[in-house]
């Protein structure tokens, strides 16, 4: 299955410029299409979707989600074997794999070194041959009260 692009569409073009796999054609201003064969079902199509002109596989209108907010992948760097599948995967080139601490160190793992540009489209989580990714929402950043001098408190202070 695959999203669709209803009449709703304004031709935008924002589906067609975040799609990670090029699925989605069309010209500005006129309404998109999503190539069914290519689509993987991610949904960040119907996430940057301003008109909300875009549909899951069930139907349902999917609803713009601030960026901010988007899933992330979270690597258990235990059971991270450091294949790479999901560094090479990665249309944004969010991931890396990372440098090793010492000479001889082998325990590197991938790593989302630019969640700037993730998209949270889950390609590393559903190509990780070992299960070791998965996708988590993003919380909201906590923000700090102000002490009464009008700063942030220290770490550990309350």
């Amino acid at each position: 299955m695959s999203y669709n692009i209803t009449e709703s569409c304004s031709g935008c073009t924002a589906c067609a410029k975040i799609c990670p796999v090029f699925a989605i054609s069309g010209e500005r201003n006129e309404k998109h299409l999503i190539n069914k064969k290519r689509c993987v079902d991610c949904g960040v199509c119907g996430r940057i979707c301003p008109k909300n002109a875009v549909t899951d596989n069930f139907g349902k209108a999917c609803v713009s989600v601030k960026r901010s907010q988007w899933p992330k992948p979270d690597i258990n760097a235990e059971e991270c074997s450091a294949c790479s599948i999901c560094v090479h995967d990665c249309t944004t080139s969010a991931l890396r794999i990372t440098k090793p601490k010492f000479k001889g160190d082998i325990r590197v793992h991938a790593e989302l070194y630019q969640p700037q540009k993730c998209t949270g489209c889950g390609i590393c989580r559903s190509r990780c041959p070992l299960g070791a990714i998965k996708m988590s929402a993003q919380e909201t950043p906590q923000i700090h009260p102000l002490n009464s001098s009008g700063e942030k408190p220290k770490e550990g202070a309350s």
